[in-house]
C-alpha cells in the first residue's frame, strides 16, 4: 500500500470529491481513482459509497480513516525527525501570504532560499483573502495578527516582527495638492482605500501621546488588493496608510514620503502560523529566520535614513 494512496484517501474524504482532491494533490482524477481502488483491493473492502452526485465514506471507510490518518502522522513525524537530524532543507512548502508580501519581499526572499537549496519545492497561495489551511491545501501562512489571535484559533506560530504603519504620498501628489499639516486637513485630501470582506477601511485611527483620534477619509477609488493601493500611491493618485514593510523600498528610493509623522498609527504584528506543530520543518524554520533578518535589515535602513525613529518600530520580543 503506497503512502501517496493514503494521502489521496484522506483528501477525498475531506473534500467529498475525487476531482477536488486530485486538483489539490496535483494529479489527474483518473490517477486518484486508481489510488482509491488499490487501497480498497488491498483491504478487501469498499471505503467509499459513490453516487452520481457525491462520494462519501462507507461504514468501513469511517472506521479506517482515523487509523489511516494516524499512520500518516507517524510517518510524517519520522520524516521530520530524520530531516531535523540531518538539517535537510528539502521537500515541498505550501505557503500562503498577502498579495503585497508575495509580489515583493517574499518573492525575493524565497527566490534566494530556493537558489541555495535546490531540493526545496514551493507552492505559493497569494491572496489578501484569509486562507483556509485545509480547504486550500496550505501548510503555513504569513499573517498580520496578534499572539492572542494565534492562540484563539488554535494555531502554532512564530512572531516575525512588529509592524508600524505610515501615512505616505508621492512627491508628485504633494507637489500638486500639498501635504496635510493636521489630521483635520487629511479629510480634505483624496485617500486610497482598501476593502476586504465588504469592510471599507475608511476610518483611520491615530494616536498622539494619550490622545486618540479617528478620522473619516474620502476616496475616489477602492480595491481589495493591498499592492494596488501602494502602486496607486506611487502613481500620485492619493494618500495611503501602509505598513512600513510594504513601502520601505519606496520610502528609501524617494518614490514615497511620510506624512504627519507626529501622529502614530496602531502597530500590528506579523506571524508565521501553522495548523499543526508537526508541520514545522527545517525549511520553514529557515524561511522564518531569513524573514526576520530581512525585516530587521529594512528597519535599520529606514532608521539610518531618518525616515523612522527606532522607538516607532519596536524590536519583536
Amino acid at each position: 500500500m503506497k503512502i501517496a494512496d493514503l494521502q489521496v484517501l484522506i483528501k477525498v474524504a475531506e473534500l467529498h470529491s475525487i476531482t477536488a482532491a486530485a486538483n489539490q494533490l496535483d494529479m489527474s482524477s483518473s490517477a486518484a481513482s486508481v489510488a482509491l481502488k488499490r487501497i480498497e483491493t488491498s483491504l478487501g473492502a469498499q471505503l467509499f459509497v459513490r453516487t452520481t452526485r457525491q462520494i462519501r465514506l462507507s461504514p468501513e471507510g469511517e472506521r479506517y480513516l482515523p487509523i489511516c490518518q494516524q499512520a500518516l502522522d507517524l510517518l510524517q513525524q519520522g520524516q521530520m525527525a530524520i530531516n531535523e537530524e540531518l538539517q535537510s532543507i528539502n521537500g515541498e512548502v505550501k505557503m500562503a501570504m498577502s498579495s503585497e508580501m508575495g509580489r515583493n519581499l517574499m518573492r525575493i526572499l524565497l527566490n534566494d532560499v530556493m537558489s541555495k537549496h535546490p531540493d526545496l519545492r514551493l507552492r505559493l497561495h497569494v491572496s489578501d483573502s484569509r486562507v483556509d489551511f485545509y480547504r486550500d491545501g496550505v501548510d503555513v501562512a504569513l499573517r498580520a495578527m496578534t499572539k492572542e489571535a494565534v492562540q484563539n484559533l488554535n494555531l502554532y506560530g512564530f512572531k516575525i516582527c512588529n509592524i508600524p504603519h505610515f501615512l505616505c504620498a508621492s512627491p508628485s501628489y504633494i507637489s500638486e495638492f500639498g501635504a496635510p499639516d493636521t489630521l483635520e486637513e487629511l479629510s480634505e485630501h483624496n485617500t486610497l482605500l482598501y476593502k476586504l470582506y465588504e469592510v471599507m477601511h475608511d476610518a483611520w485611527e491615530f494616536y498622539q501621546g494619550e490622545n486618540k483620534y479617528k478620522i473619516k477619509v474620502k476616496s475616489d477609488r477602492v480595491v481589495n488588493d493591498g499592492d494596488i493601493v501602494r502602486r496607486w500611491c506611487v502613481d500620485g493618485a492619493g494618500i495611503a496608510k501602509k505598513s512600513a514593510i510594504d513601502v520601505s523600498q519606496d520610502l528609501l528610493a524617494g518614490r514615497l514620503q511620510r506624512l504627519l509623522p507626529d501622529y502614530q498609527i496602531p502597530i500590528t504584528e506579523m506571524w508565521l502560523v501553522l495548523p499543526s506543530r508537526q508541520l514545522i520543518s527545517p525549511a520553514i524554520r529557515l524561511i522564518r529566520d531569513e524573514l526576520k533578518q530581512n525585516v530587521n535589515e529594512l528597519r535599520n535602513k529606514l532608521i539610518h535614513a531618518a525616515i523612522v525613529d527606532d522607538s516607532e518600530w519596536p524590536i519583536s520580543d
